[in-house]
């Protein structure tokens, strides 16, 4: 075994068992001492073209087993590789024990390959870095049977959300926009298209966190008030295990890390609301004011899923954004004899000024209302005269926020915009 990225790389050490009990009763075991000062992948490996000698990974061995003893809680990572280094990346499972053995099962399904000639093992693979040395032993490396995943024995409910509301990533009920990967080279997760009942489902495996993107087209979620989706999962779900929803805006130049990114994570739990929950569906219809952070939404470029240490395998359908029809936009009737401006600025704290003109005489209202469509304040409810006008919105009593202004003109809807109020 030679250690790497290990600071002084002290050797693996092959040494009598120092806890015998079960589940691991061996005489001897692996002893890894990862440094504080090593790297979070410091880790240990067997040599190319020797040891175990080239094996391939198929139905008969692709679940793979490791015992492990650690003072801390911080996943274990297991990859295979090729005689020419090429991988398909590691794969982490979360020891959920200290101080005592226990056995973690590695799901290499989604790694089925021939030609590997060498595993690695990150025992101790922390990306917030470690506080101390951390002693950590493992054994009995073994290959056993796919298993099989359980899955659900209905589909998720179909939306029943007007499909003019809507903006679908992900859903049977709908059609979708173009979404570029549902697996992003920089994630860790794998992912595969299955049917439940006829409907299609994104199953998601050894999910750590999963990249969605949709770069090519970014996507104008901004007269949006929810989004939504769904997902099950046979793991467990009380404490520690979490769901991170995170959106990311890439702003006017449609670039990553341009200057102008914007992004805002969600974390659900067993206590949250939607909770966490095995074995059942779970529907997440979530404010867009929830994700506080998402200051501009114009140009929507990523969707990351994650869990960490859990759930790992998690079945995905309906992934989409709707404009509550109940609130702002209610009637859609176009009304080309007038026009609504965007407000300036925006962001902006505690003032902006709306632009609007109407080309004939009329009967005129412009109302703000919160991210549920409901109205904050009436800023014209009046006759107008054929003419362009200018309304500043004081928003010194209101809290910080999305929030919209909807022009209408002798009762028709003319236009409806997104504001964000920054305090």
């Amino acid at each position: 075994w030679t250690v790497f990225e290990n600071d002084t790389n002290p050797p693996l050490e092959i040494i009598a068992n120092p806890d015998v009990s079960a589940p691991n009763e061996s005489a001897t075991v692996a002893k890894f001492t990862a440094l504080e000062t090593g790297q979070p992948w410091a880790g240990c490996e067997t040599l190319h073209g020797a040891d175990i000698g080239t094996f391939n990974l198929d139905e008969t061995n692709c679940t793979i087993k490791i015992m492990v003893w650690k003072p801390v809680i911080s996943d274990v990572g297991i990859k295979v590789v090729k005689p020419d280094g090429w991988s398909l990346g590691e794969i982490k499972v979360a020891n959920t024990v200290v101080n005592e053995w226990e056995e973690l099962t590695f799901d290499f399904t989604a790694k089925m390959e021939t030609g590997y000639d060498q595993i690695v093992i990150f025992p101790d693979f922390d990306l917030d870095g470690r506080t101390q040395d951390n002693i950590c032993y493992f054994d009995n490396i073994s290959f056993h049977p796919q298993i099989a995943i359980p899955e659900p024995d209905a589909p998720a409910p179909v939306p029943t959300i007007p499909e003019a509301n809507v903006i679908s990533l992900f859903s049977n009920a709908y059609t979708d926009v173009v979404v570029d990967t549902w697996s992003a080279v920089w994630d860790q997760a794998d992912v595969t298209d299955v049917q439940i009942a006829g409907d299609d489902v994104k199953l998601y495996t050894n999910l750590v966190y999963a990249g969605i993107e949709f770069t090519s087209q970014t996507i104008d979620v901004s007269a949006m008030t929810y989004f939504c989706i769904d997902i099950w999962t046979p793991d467990p779900t009380a404490a520690p295990a979490v769901f991170k929803i995170k959106l990311v805006d890439f702003g006017a130049d449609g670039a990553y890390s341009g200057g102008d990114d914007v992004e805002h994570e969600l974390t659900f739990d067993e206590t949250t609301n939607p909770a966490l929950a095995t074995e059942q569906w779970i529907h997440f219809e979530i404010p867009m004011s929830d994700f506080a952070d998402l200051t501009t939404q114009e140009h929507l470029a990523q969707m990351i899923i994650s869990a960490d240490p859990g759930p790992n395998t998690v079945y995905v359908d309906n992934v989409y954004f709707y404009n509550d029809a109940s609130g702002i936009d209610e009637n859609t009737a176009p009304v080309i004899s007038a026009f609504l401006g965007n407000n300036y600025p925006n962001p902006f704290n505690p003032i902006t000024t709306i632009n609007y003109s109407i080309s004939k005489p009329a009967h005129v209202s412009l109302n703000i209302y919160d991210a549920k469509g409901r109205i904050v304040e009436k800023l014209v409810d009046t006759y107008s005269d054929a003419n362009s006008y200018q309304k500043q919105w004081k928003a010194e009593n209101a809290a910080s926020g999305i929030y919209f202004y909807k022009l209408e003109v002798d009762g028709n809807v003319v236009d409806a915009k997104r504001m964000v109020l920054l305090k």
